[in-house]
């Protein structure tokens, strides 16, 4: 199962999807998210303590979704963990037959529902991405090399290409690639004249395919709470005003969704869909879109135009 690595080193478009963790003990509702979206994703993405929200971990819901004949993306985040932590959930994803792995540095602590917990945050992105990178190439952390043997992770980072720092952003974004990291998932994207610049003249010189971020809203009060709650969110008024408007704002969200596809589909080599709390919605999106099941349409079988491909 390395679907999405063929997709991205291959030069085709891909897709991915994210599903959130249960906040309990029972993965039923996850699963299910994630069993209406085989076939039509290449990968299924799911988040690590996001917005620093207890929830069940992450490598147990991909060793899941694993079972269930699903590919995974685990997100690992630095914030919970120290570096002997990381190192271990590194050898033991690999172990369950877990591939693709996305960086994080992770929410901070303040932004959840226990600001009072204690961060770790020992590792930071870029140096996570070093730990994989050396681990692959099979090198002991401590001394010389590892005796069992390397491991081989597909490592991805994410970006923000509507950063108010566009230095900053090269320069990060630079050192994610030179430390490791194979692809890039954006956060949401709402201005495609910001992501074709991100990807024309920071991520495409770097030869990382980028996975455009595709964020579904709900109603115009949903968008007004992520623009609120959620850094570095800006979603345009325009979009809020004609989510008001609508008659039926979910079917509005939709396809507004499946429009930033379309377009975003002529810029990057593929699309990361999210739907908090609304995964069920995600194949309408892709559908609307006009991509169709893996190996037929566009899903996994045309080449993007942009020359991002890592051979």
């Amino acid at each position: 199962m390395q679907q999405l690595h063929q997709a991205l080193t291959q030069g085709h478009f891909a897709v991915t999807a994210e599903v959130t963790p249960p906040r309990g003990g029972d993965c039923t509702r996850t699963l299910e998210a994630a069993r209406a979206l085989r076939g039509l994703v290449h990968a299924v993405n799911v988040t690590d303590g996001s917005r620093a929200v207890m929830r069940m971990c992450s490598l147990a819901v991909c060793r899941l979704l694993l079972d269930a004949g699903i590919e995974p993306v685990w997100q690992v985040a630095c914030r919970d963990r120290n570096r002997i932590a990381l190192q271990a959930d590194l050898l033991g994803a690999h172990a369950l037959g877990i591939r693709n792995v996305l960086c994080l540095t992770g929410d901070p602590v303040r932004a959840g529902d226990q600001p009072e917990a204690r961060p770790v945050n020992e590792l930071e992105s870029v140096r996570l991405l070093q730990l994989v990178s050396l681990l692959n190439s099979g090198e002991d952390p401590v001394k010389g090399s590892l005796p069992d043997g390397p491991t081989q992770l597909f490592a991805g980072a994410a970006a923000d290409p509507q950063s108010p720092s566009w230095s900053g952003l090269r320069s990060r974004l630079q050192r994610k690639q030179e430390a490791g990291a194979r692809f890039v998932q954006t956060q949401m994207v709402m201005e495609t004249d910001a992501l074709r610049r991100f990807v024309d003249e920071l991520a495409a010189p770097l030869g990382l395919p980028v996975l455009a971020g595709v964020f579904l809203l709900k109603s115009a009060r949903n968008a007004a709470f992520v623009n609120r709650v959620v850094p570095g969110a800006r979603i345009p008024q325009h979009l809020i005003e004609r989510l008001a408007d609508a008659a039926d704002p979910a079917a509005e969200g939709i396809a507004i969704a499946a429009e930033q596809v379309r377009a975003f589909s002529t810029i990057a080599q593929g699309v990361h869909l999210m739907a908090v709390k609304a995964e069920e919605r995600i194949p309408a999106i892709i559908r609307q879109a006009g991509l169709g099941p893996l190996g037929q349409g566009q899903v996994g079988a045309e080449k993007v135009g942009h020359g991002l491909l890592l051979g």
